[in-house]
């Protein structure tokens, strides 16, 4: 039986890709075997996360490409010098997402819910368009895209964070009914808490601490390296049957959700 999550000959493009969960799951892409072209905001950060994964994997599996995921014009280069280094892209993991507001969505201003769900939500859309193409021609890929548990319940702080990914679980499932035929797959990864510095203001304190050891049935917050795995299986043959999913991965705090 071939190996079912083997990537050897897969092209894949991250979004948010120079540090934490990001990085993670680049890395794990690229030790399986995957061509990866990682991208963020800041090119020295994405060098420093490229040389730090070739050199654990002993290969130059992974390349740097500066862009902002709010800016169509910025995705389109990004889609562009990824085709001129490695070719078609097979594998899309849409993992860069913003929250600039934290308070009642009574009161957060038009530009930052603008921001929000065109960063979250449209953005993703925009890359999909882009990239759906290459898997067409190639008779099928794999999309992911980085939500949250903040999609399955009200907050009254990160309430339109929560409704920017509950919008993207809504954008997944549609990808999955219109590019299915194709042989393209669409999938959402649900997050927890995860010790990253994008949710740095949630989770380093003691109450948070304390909560996690006592509520979460795992009794630990996430850490970015638990997302590599499910990067793999969604990029792989291994979920060759799963589309149109939203994949909960919070060490059992959602099970219910």
């Amino acid at each position: 039986m071939k190996n079912l999550f083997d990537l050897t000959g897969k092209v894949a493009l991250m979004t948010g890709a120079s540090k934490g969960m990001g990085k993670s799951m680049a890395h794990a892409l690229a030790a399986h075997g995957a061509q990866v072209v990682i991208s963020s905001r800041k090119q020295d950060q994405l060098d420093a996360a490229a040389q730090e994964i070739n050199d654990a994997v002993g290969a130059t599996r992974v390349h740097a490409v500066a862009a902002n995921a709010g800016r169509p014009e910025d995705q389109q280069a990004l889609v562009d010098k990824t085709h001129a280094l490695l070719g078609p892209v097979d594998i899309l993991v849409g993992n860069a997402g913003v929250n600039i507001f934290y308070g009642p969505i009574s009161e957060i201003p038009d530009g930052a819910y603008e921001k929000t769900m065109q960063v979250n939500v449209q953005a993703n859309l925009w890359l999909a368009r882009l990239v759906a193409p290459d898997m067409i021609a190639r008779g099928g890929g794999s999309m992911m895209f980085t939500s949250s548990i903040g999609a399955f319940h009200p907050s009254e702080t990160l309430g339109v964070y929560g409704m920017s990914k509950l919008a993207l679980i809504g954008l997944v499932r549609n990808l999955a009914q219109e590019y299915g035929p194709r042989g393209i797959r669409a999938n959402a990864i649900c997050p927890g808490l995860v010790r990253t510095d994008f949710a740095k203001a949630l989770w380093d304190n003691p109450e948070a601490e304390a909560r996690a050891n006592s509520q979460i049935p795992l009794r630990r917050l996430g850490e970015p390296d638990d997302f590599g795995g499910a990067a793999v299986f969604l990029g792989s043959d291994a979920s060759s049957y799963v589309t149109g999913q939203a994949l909960t991965i919070c060490g059992g705090s959602n099970m219910w959700a």
